[in-house]
């Protein structure tokens, strides 16, 4: 019974402590911290993001996601807002992840699965990867060539994506791995032609 009495008693003053703290405007200050954090993070990735060229011109639809170390190389994610679908820049620096050879070429399902395998990670795992489309896109202003590819994916909300990969020099003599993924029925190559058309080379 003491001990009923007593967690009672602690539950009341938890309450009233939260009562008080809001009476003060406590719950205005998380918010406002809250929001200072955000702001903070969004600034921070949009300054990593500049190493990888001008973004300025991206519409508001398009948000820096963040800007992470993937595999030992560079990279800075995007996402389109409404849709989900992500966009990517791997900077492979002067070590090519892929070539502009390789995305033309007939083995280019295979060397995606060799990639997937080496990098997959917290048992996220693609596979069944198959090409089935290729064209150009305008990245950094250069017209490059582009695969678009479907793939299994497991430990991910949907188990069909569908995306393209594409590879382009910079000005400084490295090599970039283009990526824009989503799940296979959502996937949009306007979105992708329209985030990567609008990146320039600082």
């Amino acid at each position: 019974m003491l001990r009923l009495i007593k967690i009672i008693f602690n539950a009341t003053l938890l309450v009233l402590a939260f009562i008080g703290f809001n009476a003060i405007g406590g719950q205005k200050y998380v918010e406002s911290a809250k929001t200072h954090i955000t702001k903070f993070i969004q600034e921070k990735t949009l300054e990593n993001a500049k190493k990888f060229g001008d973004f300025s011109n991206l519409h508001e639809e398009f948000e820096i996601d963040s800007t992470v170390n993937l595999f030992g190389y560079k990279a800075v994610i995007a996402e389109h807002k409404v849709s989900g679908q992500k966009m990517c820049i791997v900077d492979s620096k002067k070590k090519p992840l892929l070539t502009q050879k390789d995305i033309k070429s007939d083995k280019l399902e295979t060397q995606l699965q060799d990639l997937a395998d080496k990098f997959k990670y917290q048992s996220v795992s693609f596979h069944e990867i198959k090409v089935v489309s290729r064209g150009n896109i305008n990245v950094y202003g250069k017209q490059v060539p582009y695969a678009k590819f479907e793939a299994k994916a497991n430990k991910l909300p949907f188990s069909d994506l569908s995306g393209i990969v594409a590879s382009v020099t910079t000005a400084d003599n490295s090599e970039k791995l283009i990526l824009s993924l989503s799940e296979k029925k959502r996937y949009s190559q306007l979105i992708a032609e329209e985030f990567y058309k609008n990146i320039k080379e600082n």
